[in-house]
């Protein structure tokens, strides 16, 4: 009888060690690391679209709300999520800059990761535009930038940075016309190696919620 109850300890002391190991192995999943190989080819820029490893964004050169101009040294040692919205959008964007406001209050103590939301409309969102937009969000410039600049360059990043706009049918993209518009509701969270570890519906409750899991995770490791 004892040697039955000893075996039964040490089958059940087996088990519960199984069980925490499956979930400590669980608990440190890793995300992906997307290349534009790895990415629908209708959000790469033709010029990209086979390109396996080793993407990382491109430096920018941006100004955000407070009227500063900044680069991607602001990223060091960060965690970024990123997308695009125009400050007078009725439809997609306040939905959109809502639900990442839930995700900036959860994270903006941590010092550690940093929103930047870009316009689509440059010669609509001025700094000074945007400064009075992200108040509507509370958002301290430090944690949360809203970004303005050349529309060229703003398109560009979208679609050979970020890859989270769509280019197809897009055929004044190539001189950066004034025509050339994106309206987009896709976010992309970026490692502090300048690496792509998730796109987002920033619209969708589900895909916000995996966001701000994955954000900690990358805070974890």
């Amino acid at each position: 009888m004892k040697s039955i109850i000893a075996f039964l300890i040490i089958f059940a002391t087996a088990v519960l060690a199984g069980m925490w190991l499956l979930s400590d192995a669980e608990s440190k999943r890793d995300l992906p690391v997307y290349s534009p190989v790895d990415v629908n080819p209708d959000l790469v820029d033709p010029s990209i679209q086979n390109k396996g490893n080793y993407h990382t964004i491109s430096n920018f050169y941006l100004q955000n709300q407070d009227g500063i101009w900044v680069d991607k040294s602001i990223l060091k040692g960060k965690i970024a999520v990123v997308n695009y919205f125009f400050a007078t959008c009725p439809t997609i964007c306040p939905l959109m800059n809502g639900k990442v406001a839930n995700v900036y209050e959860k994270f903006k103590g941590t010092g550690k990761v940093i929103f930047l939301s870009h316009t689509v409309m440059p010669e609509v969102d001025s700094a000074a535009a945007l400064k009075e937009y992200a108040q509507i969000y509370g958002a301290e410039t430090k944690s949360w930038m809203f970004l303005t600049g050349d529309k060229a360059h703003l398109y560009e990043l979208a679609r050979k940075s970020y890859l989270i706009a769509p280019d197809m049918n897009d055929p004044d993209y190539t001189h950066g016309s004034e025509n050339d518009f994106i309206h987009t509701e896709n976010i992309a969270l970026i490692d502090t190696k300048g690496q792509i570890r998730g796109f987002y519906d920033g619209t969708i409750d589900k895909d916000m919620k995996q966001l701000e899991e994955d954000i900690q995770l990358l805070l974890d490791q």
